[in-house]
This record gives C-alpha cells, structure tokens and sequence, in this order.
C-alpha cells in the first residue's frame, strides 16, 4: 500500500508561481513511476505531467510545456510540480499518483492516488 500526501496549493494570481509537493510512504518509491493529474469543475480529469522512477523520463501535456516542471527525489520519496507563468485555466483540484511500474503511463491506470489539493488562479 502507498500513501500519497499532496501540499502546496493555493490561491494565486494570473503570471504566479506555486509549487506543489507529493511525499509518499513505502521503502519502494524509487521503483515507482509518478504522475500528476488534474480535475477543473465540469470536466475530465487530465493528465498534466509524468517522470519515470530513475527521473530521466518526463512528459507534459501540450497547454503546460514550458511552464510546468515535474521532478523528483527518491531518497526523499516525493516528486514536485514547479508551476511558473500560471493562467486562470490551470485552476483545478491537482492529484499526485503512483504506478508500479518503471514507465509512467498518459492513461488513467495509476495505482495509488493522493486526496488532492485545490490551486485557484484568478485573473
């Protein structure tokens, strides 16, 4: 079983800055791969970013590259989200996730999820 504690949202104004942070329990999250998604009012939860667990691999949806940067330190078994330039439309719940697995996936097959935390960017 993993634990998935996310931290760091907040209410910003538009061009801000937040970093979220994801601590997870287990002696085995350097052998997980970890992803973080997000869920605005009315719509689908997406997926926002991804790293491998070595940390050499990541992925970003398109409407955040350049703006987002996820990484990680599995000797202190939490992954980050370092979110520049925000706009009103990144505002949603964000959710931390893990996936046994050393590849992260761009699908919703993630084993363990955090209990989310609410970013607002008001314009």
């Amino acid at each position: 079983q993993v634990q998935l504690v996310e931290s760091g949202g907040g209410l910003v104004q538009a061009g801000g800055s937040l970093r979220l942070s994801c601590a997870a329990s287990g002696r085995t999250f350097s052998t997980y791969s970890m992803a973080w998604f997000r869920q605005a009012p009315g719509k689908e939860r997406e997926l926002v970013a991804a790293i491998s667990s070595s940390g050499r691999s990541t992925y970003y949806t398109s409407s955040v590259k350049g703006r987002f940067t996820i990484s990680r330190d599995n000797a202190k078994n939490t992954v980050w989200l370092q979110m520049n330039s925000l706009k009103p439309e990144d505002t949603a719940v964000y959710y931390c996730a893990s996936r046994n697995r050393a590849f992260f996936s761009t699908q919703n097959d993630y084993d363990y999820w955090g209990q989310g935390t609410q970013v607002t960017v008001s314009s």
